[in-house]
């Protein structure tokens, strides 16, 4: 019996792991479930000390650049030389290229020189989207390529999708969110510990302008003495976060954990009684995910992606954009032990959700049927 050919496909990923982030978090989850296919992954080195070349999971990483920022730039321009150079020695079956950014200008150049092989681009943007289009305003013309040059764009939320379209796209766009490892955030071991007193309100974010840090520190003067506020993630803005939280004199009422890895970031969000993001704009959030899934209520406001898994009151507790009023009223119900019979059932609704369309079986099986219909012409 003949040997089935294995189908090969190249992703252009800005970063990569070790670098962590939602999408590379994501690639990888996809790339070793799907074993009948072989990966290889080009990107930006950015840090002297990872090697140029390696073994990723069940991908080969290929890393361009001198380990600096400028690593971003040689990647839009020069990883289209790399990826014909390696398409020449054993052609590749698809390129997938992710989020519409540095990597994505180099699938694009790519497959201007390859206008046969299918390139599937995945959208996973956090980030105000206007604001990505101002930077992008004076090569606007190339990077709109990243979306007319696609086949094909797999977003994470509706609210991608809609920007894709206004892009420019003209390929078929799917929603296909990230997704929750089930094995590692579950209910089971909730209960945090019993002997801190207290109310703990716990985050997993980037200290950005966009996460509405500020919003949270804010309101902690209007909710009892006894509210903590719990913060996992490094980012520019922490010490103008730790400026706010002295000037409103709530500075020891927030609790800085710095980076919390993946392996103890399931604990870290059983610890508290509630999880809050006030964003102002989002992608997804996948952090909202985790949190529902082990057992914790979240907060959020209604704004990109996050109106995908959270409907007010059914699974989790919506409030208004830049409002510390409406965040202090949000925790204070959900923070009441008088309330618990009305939290229970929300908290048990999301988990529901996550399990239902959340879960990276899920999620791979509709990214399967996407790469078998889409790569496998």
């Amino acid at each position: 019996m003949a040997e089935v050919k294995r189908q090969r496909i190249l992703i252009f990923s800005t970063a990569y792991l070790p670098l962590v982030g939602g999408a590379e978090v994501a690639v990888k989850e996809i790339t070793d479930r799907l074993t009948e296919y072989d990966f290889d992954v080009l990107t930006a080195r950015l840090d002297r000390k990872l090697p140029r070349r390696e073994q990723v999971g069940r991908a080969t990483v290929y890393r361009l650049g001198w380990g600096l920022p400028v690593d971003k730039l040689w990647l839009a321009w020069g990883g289209a030389f790399l990826a014909t150079r390696l398409h020449s020695r054993k052609p590749y079956n698809g390129v997938w290229a992710i989020m519409a950014s540095f990597g994505g200008l180099a699938a694009a150049r790519f497959k201007v020189r390859f206008p046969r092989v299918p390139y599937l681009l995945t959208l996973q943007e956090g980030d105000d989207l206007a604001e990505v289009e101002r930077k992008v305003r004076v090569i606007k013309r190339w990077w709109s390529s990243i979306f007319t040059q696609a086949n094909n764009i797999q977003c994470i939320s509706t609210y991608l999708a809609v920007w894709a379209r206004r892009m420019g796209a003209t390929g078929e766009v799917v929603v296909i969110p990230n997704g929750v490892d089930l094995n590692k955030f579950t209910r089971d071991e909730r209960g945090g510990n019993p002997t801190e007193t207290g109310k703990k309100i716990v985050t997993a974010s980037r200290l950005v302008h966009k996460n509405g840090l500020d919003l949270v520190i804010k309101a902690l003067p209007l909710l009892p003495a006894d509210v903590t506020f719990h913060i996992a993630g490094v980012g520019p803005e922490e010490n103008k976060l730790k400026a706010l939280a002295d000037e409103l004199g709530v500075a020891r009422r927030v609790v800085w954990q710095g980076l919390v890895s993946q392996a103890d970031l399931p604990a870290f969000l059983q610890s508290g009684e509630v999880f809050i993001r006030p964003s102002r704009t989002e992608g997804l959030g996948n952090a909202f995910l985790e949190a529902m899934a082990v057992g914790v209520p979240v907060v959020g406001t209604l704004v990109g992606g996050i109106p995908d898994f959270l409907t007010d009151r059914v699974t989790g507790f919506a409030v208004e954009p830049d409002s510390p009023a409406s965040i202090a009223t949000a925790l204070s119900f959900v923070l009441d032990d008088k309330n618990k019979e009305q939290v229970g059932p929300i908290i048990h609704q999301a988990r529901q959700l996550i399990e239902k369309k959340y879960s990276w079986e899920t999620i791979v099986k509709d990214m399967s049927l996407i790469f078998h219909t889409f790569f496998s012409r």
